[in-house]
């Protein structure tokens, strides 16, 4: 990374784990009324319709193969993490859930020496472990510091992870040539039908909406979602990837979870000996990771 791009890439850094770190209590309060699978597809939706003009004004510039790799990259990540999110936060407190989070850049170097060949140190494997070793013991934390039954929603974060640590991968060495812009937009737009579809043919959506109350305050937490720890911040995160590596990228998980707890206490989250113990094994496993 050249010194030009260092100020800019930490500028870029920060300004996306606020963004981010603050998505966690926006899907909180869209679940108060709408399902994990009508917060995860209006995400989606609204999120391309911020974005659908520059889609059809970049899509020139695709060439031949470009389209399949955006739509991978954009189910990868923007769909289905937009969907395991949700479903997790219906049995994990939104502070944890940003906590959790931090698995990402473990993920993506995993995923970068499996999958593109890249090195990493015997230290980095530490940290990697360590780091999982944290996110059990969050899995695993109740009330009063006390040690319960596993929390399998735990997982479908640490599945989300996953595929966020594969699409930066992904982006990196395999799409090339394009913008950011173009990039999360035209993302958006491939999975967009999907998304309407399962919306509106498949949830009770269009019924809470008219009916329930507090409805559309929360409709209007998922839009606020969807404009800014969507659209904005994929558009921030693939310029972050063009001039930084895919590590240093994915390490905007090292402020989000400040973020997340801080909203989360706010909204009368409580935490306890279990979730320190293990917000700082996983912070500490993602700075021996990516130690030089």
């Amino acid at each position: 990374m050249s010194d030009n791009n260092k100020g800019t890439a930490i500028f870029l850094l920060i300004a996306l784990s606020l963004i981010w770190g603050t998505s966690f209590i926006l899907i909180k309060q869209g679940l108060k009324v709408f399902s994990p699978e009508e917060v995860g597809s209006l995400r989606v939706a609204a999120a391309t319709i911020f974005l659908l003009p520059f889609a059809f004004l970049r899509w020139k510039e695709l060439k031949q193969g470009d389209h399949i790799k955006l739509f991978a990259s954009g189910m990868m990540a923007i769909f289905i993490p937009a969907f395991l999110f949700a479903l997790a936060q219906t049995r994990l407190q939104s502070s944890v859930t940003g906590i959790l989070n931090t698995l990402s850049p473990l993920w993506a170097m995993l995923l970068g020496a499996l999958l593109f060949k890249q090195r990493f140190r015997g230290y980095a494997v530490v940290g990697l472990l360590i780091s999982f070793g944290g996110a059990v013991i969050l899995a695993l934390a109740r009330a009063e510091g006390a040690i319960g039954g596993f929390n399998a929603y735990a997982l479908l974060v640490v599945l989300a992870c996953a595929f966020y640590g594969a699409n930066v991968n992904f982006i990196k060495f395999n799409v090339q040539g394009l913008s950011s812009l173009t990039i999360t937009s035209v993302s958006l737009l491939l999975i967009w039908p999907f998304a309407l579809v399962y919306l509106f043919g498949f949830t009770d959506f269009v019924q809470k909406l008219s009916t329930q109350p507090g409805a559309w305050q929360a409709a209007g937490f998922i839009v606020i979602l969807a404009l800014m720890s969507t659209a904005v911040a994929n558009l921030i995160f693939n310029k972050l990837l063009q001039i930084s590596t895919p590590l240093f990228a994915s390490s905007v998980t090292y402020i989000m979870p400040i973020v997340s707890v801080m909203w989360g206490v706010l909204d009368g989250e409580k935490l306890y000996a279990g979730h320190f113990i293990g917000m700082v094994a996983i912070l500490g496993g993602v700075y021996l990771a990516n130690r030089k």
